[in-house]
């Protein structure tokens, strides 16, 4: 395998199956074993003290991330607002649709992209339903990096136009996400070429992991009871998990919010093999949902976001198409515009207090109470610009 310069020490990536250590410079990212890998156990002690003389961006958590700030690359992503919900008073939003390309992405996008700069990659590949494009194509642009993005043909205009902008070679794929990802996969592995997969690559999920680490800081160093995300990928829910992890783990927080992640039910392959007790997803076809974010069919680290759910105390839950759009206007009519997937944490907490989920369903059985627990945190994870109808 071709191993791109190194600059420094950089953790290095390990088998999530088999154990096997690769070098972060080798561009790996599955092992020849078929497994996932993730970032090899590194160092990291956050300084609780020395967060107040920080800048508000989620690089004040230097010690807890894989590798530093590049002041060349850094757009001051993170540290998004954390408001109280008018209409749920148990409800805070974290306003990560505010970040510099309107998405979460931004946390895991910025990371990935100072690590291929690091390693001196000059191209880059990804597969994205929408944000995870739009994301890579700003930070690898800001980066000097070139980068080719393959996304469903249906994906939002919008989100199309912006990965443009940005000067993306933009892959439009007949068919569905799992399609994309399908033609990705065939195109990954070019030598040279960073396949710079949100799902596949691990350092992204550290930089995603800082909306955990800001959630602890925002709500006076404490963690609410329940953690509401909407998931396809898993991206957002296993960063929160490996945050709340390492604050635990730290002393620096008591114990780890539950978990509630919310699918659509169209497309709702981890809430149906948590109904089962299942520890992989069970086998779908996607269908047609207005989230396409989360229109996942066969997430590749479904066993992971399984057993972290789990591990939590939580559960997965799937809300209509209906209950979706009703939780967007909803959102709006608090001042909050942003895409339907991002709507449909809002919908899970909403059905839950008016006693409109499927009351026969084991998941929503367990989920309801951990919905209207004193104190939880939803995510509004994409702007509604994105997909304005």
């Amino acid at each position: 395998m071709t191993v791109l310069r190194q600059l420094g020490a950089l953790p290095d990536l390990v088998c999530s199956e088999c154990a096997v250590i690769y070098p972060v410079g080798s561009l790996a990212w599955r092992c020849t074993c078929g497994g996932l890998l993730d970032v090899a156990e590194f160092a990291m002690k956050v300084d609780a003290a020395a967060l107040l003389g920080r800048a508000a961006s989620l690089w004040r958590y230097a010690e807890a991330l894989p590798i530093a700030v590049d002041p060349t690359i850094t757009l001051g992503e993170g540290f998004s607002p954390l408001v109280p919900s008018r209409a749920l008073p148990n409800v805070q939003l974290k306003l990560d649709f505010l970040l510099p390309t309107l998405s979460f992405k931004d946390r895991g996008a910025v990371v990935l992209a100072t690590l291929a700069k690091r390693l001196g990659v000059e191209n880059a590949m990804v597969d994205s339903s929408g944000n995870a494009g739009t994301a890579m194509a700003a930070y690898f642009g800001r980066a000097g990096i070139g980068c080719t993005v393959y996304v469903p043909e249906s994906t939002s205009p919008g989100k199309l136009a912006q990965m443009r902008a940005h000067g993306a070679n933009v892959v439009l794929v007949p068919g569905s996400r799992a399609d994309t990802s399908a033609a990705a996969l065939k195109a990954a592995g070019q030598p040279g070429v960073m396949y710079a997969s949100h799902v596949y690559q691990p350092y992204f999920l550290h930089g995603v992991k800082t909306y955990g680490y800001e959630l602890w800081e925002q709500r006076g160093r404490s963690l609410p009871e329940t953690v509401v995300v909407p998931v396809g990928n898993g991206t957002l829910l296993l960063g929160c998990y490996l945050a709340f992890d390492e604050l635990v783990a730290a002393g620096l927080a008591e114990r780890m919010p539950r978990i509630v992640a919310v699918q659509a039910s169209a497309c709702s392959p981890l809430e149906q093999a948590m109904a089962q007790g299942l520890e992989a997803p069970v086998a779908v076809d996607g269908g047609a949902t207005i989230a396409e974010g989360i229109a996942i069919a066969s997430p590749p680290r479904g066993k992971q976001i399984l057993r972290a759910v789990r591990a939590t105390g939580g559960t997965i839950v799937s809300v209509t198409d209906q209950q979706t759009a009703a939780a967007r206007q909803e959102l709006a009519d608090e001042g909050l515009f942003v895409e339907p997937t991002s709507a449909v944490c809002f919908a899970a907490v909403r059905a839950a207090v008016d006693q409109t989920f499927d009351g026969a369903s084991p998941t929503w059985a367990v989920a309801a109470s951990l919905l209207m627990a004193n104190s939880v945190v939803v995510p509004l994870c994409g702007a509604g610009l994105k997909s304005p109808s």
